[in-house]
């Protein structure tokens, strides 16, 4: 794909209104979003995303389409499996719940803006250096196998920026609204809300280890490369408060994305071996690619709903037949929320 400049141009700038426009709504009224608020907008970047998609298929072909298509669903997916550790920050660093908003959109446009330049990077070095996809390949299997085997409840832990950030900068011990500096007695603090914008951003950051060399092995148009980050990365503050409470229902989803990332990893191995003259190796079609990664997604989601439904019928089954009755004798304390 050469694209001109006024393209890349014209696309910065409309994600970029977009976000700016995510940002006002956020800091004129910080709340908790409804479910129906979070549905609408959550199918407004889904329909954007599936917009843009088309359109590229129109005028690039069916093949960049593809590609646009089953980078988009990879990284979206990722990003899914992402909130459960977002889940697990917000929970550690006891963020109120109306200023999550603001602390995921701000993580959200760090998490961008690292991305592009490890977008930039992996670009120039795929063009010059063929035996990267190699690397990549292997990196992925790797990773497969990790979210194979057995996964720990809390999966966040600090990395070294954080640290850092928490070593070097003077904080305060509370929350300042949603502040993220404040002045106490003539000196300038940092309040945990920027500690948790690092964790969230950082955090990312490191996902974006698995998630590049996995768009890159569907994809090597950094033009697609890039819009199909950013469309998964878009809208994921409203999805975190619209599937929080169905992310523990998502048993298989880390299965599904193992099967996901070692396919895309098999792939880029077949395609460098390809390109160095194995006859063998085949080149997987992008067809083939967007239904592998599709129809796991169905399978895993269906598949992870029946056995949590499964799960609450035999709990349900299992609970004493008294234990209603006993309920009004039982003590309860009410809590602060977090």
């Amino acid at each position: 794909m050469n694209l001109p400049t006024w393209v890349w141009t014209v696309t910065i700038i409309g994600f970029a209104v977009m976000i700016a426009f995510d940002f006002y709504l956020v800091a004129r009224d910080p709340r908790e979003p409804s479910f129906r608020e979070c549905a609408g907008w959550v199918s407004f970047y889904v329909l954007a995303a599936v917009v843009f998609g088309l359109v590229v298929t129109s005028t690039a072909g069916g093949t960049y389409g593809g590609q646009f298509f089953a980078g988009w669903l990879t990284e979206y997916s990722l990003s899914v499996d992402n909130l459960f550790v977002f889940v697990i920050i917000m929970s550690r660093f006891a963020v109120p719940v109306q200023y999550r908003q603001k602390v995921l959109l701000i993580g959200i446009i760090l998490a961008l803006l690292m991305r592009a330049v490890f977008i930039a990077a992996g670009a120039q070095a795929i063009s010059r250096f063929d035996w990267l996809f190699y690397i990549f390949g292997a990196f992925l299997i790797y990773t497969a196998v990790k979210l194979v085997g057995p996964q720990q409840e809390d999966e966040f832990s600090e990395n070294i920026a954080l640290r850092t950030a928490k070593r070097i900068l003077p904080t305060t011990d509370s929350y300042r609204g949603a502040s993220v500096l404040t002045r106490i007695d003539g000196r300038l603090m940092v309040t945990p809300m920027l500690i948790v914008m690092v964790a969230i951003g950082t955090t990312d950051l490191l996902f974006a280890l698995d998630s590049i060399p996995a768009i890159f092995g569907l994809t090597q148009e950094p033009y697609l490369v890039f819009t199909a980050n950013t469309f998964a990365l878009m809208g994921l503050r409203q999805l975190y408060f619209l599937i929080g409470g169905l992310l523990d229902r998502l048993v298989y989803l880390s299965k599904g994305l193992a099967l996901i990332l070692a396919f895309i990893g098999a792939k880029l191995v077949l395609e460098a071996m390809h390109h160095d003259g194995i006859d063998w190796a085949p080149e997987v079609p992008i067809a083939v690619s967007l239904g592998v990664i599709i129809g796991t997604l169905v399978v895993t989601t269906v598949a992870s709903l029946l056995k949590s439904r499964r799960d609450r019928n035999r709990d349900a089954e299992a609970a004493p037949v008294g234990a209603a009755s006993a309920a009004p004798d039982a003590v309860v304390v009410d809590q602060d929320p977090v």
